[in-house]
């Protein structure tokens, strides 16, 4: 089995972020407890997905700072990036390529990191085994359902045992079924792994399910902060 991922707590001071003239986090103050799930959960335009690629150092914030753990990772104008934030991430569309099959899609971060080939092959078994696809390690994408591209993606993501996981609306492109019983999975695995993960989605059933917090967003700036107490484990 994959070893347990390392707890890293995350720190947001004072970030705010801008397109032009139009501001879209406020000064946001944000502590993430180290092996916590949190949801980011609001409507479109509120900024959690700005708030993401700010976690994920796709770009830097205006003002403020962002620290894992006891490190640095961003402050106004400079951010250090992904590849060297030990993160995995999970997007919307998947993010799969069609000419990999989806051991070397899974394997991939793996190649980056210069993990020699046997244990790489090993842990990429173990990854898929997972989310339940290790028998479709010689499959390439276009030959899996939508909800299986998404395991990929999950396995690709979990495989290299990063600190933190961010997912942007995973299953906002699956339908109601595939996404209750993903949903499910995903939430499974979270506490399994016991990661830090951030969680971007505007349904507030997916988030009541998977997070151990949820923290709504509107206008840019925090509006209710609150932990997730119980959950009936299904889809309203």
């Amino acid at each position: 089995m994959l070893a347990p991922l390392v707890f890293t707590a995350i720190d947001l001071k004072g970030v705010s972020y801008a397109f032009g003239q139009h501001r879209v986090l406020h000064d946001i103050d944000l502590h993430i407890a180290a092996g916590s799930v949190v949801a980011l959960l609001g409507p479109s335009g509120c900024g959690k997905s700005t708030l993401l690629r700010l976690l994920a150092g796709l770009t830097p914030p205006e003002a403020g700072e962002i620290h894992f753990g006891e490190r640095l990772v961003a402050k106004a104008g400079w951010s250090l990036p992904p590849e060297a934030r030990d993160i995995g991430m999970v997007f919307q569309d998947y993010a799969l390529w069609p000419h990999m099959t989806v051991a070397q899609n899974v394997a991939f971060p793996l190649k980056m990191r210069n993990v020699p080939r046997r244990e790489r092959d090993a842990r990429v078994v173990q990854a898929l085994t997972r989310v339940g696809l290790a028998e479709f390690l010689d499959r390439k994408p276009s030959g899996l359902s939508g909800g299986q591209q998404q395991r990929v993606a999950l396995a690709r993501a979990i495989v290299a045992e990063p600190r933190v996981l961010l997912f942007d609306e995973p299953l906002s492109n699956l339908d109601s079924e595939l996404r209750e019983s993903l949903c499910l999975e995903m939430a499974g695995l979270l506490r399994q792994l016991g990661t830090t993960a951030i969680y971007v989605t505007h349904d507030r059933r997916e988030a009541e399910i998977l997070a151990d917090r949820i923290v709504h967003l509107s206008a840019g700036s925090v509006a209710v902060d609150r932990l997730v107490t119980s959950s009936s484990g299904e889809f309203a």
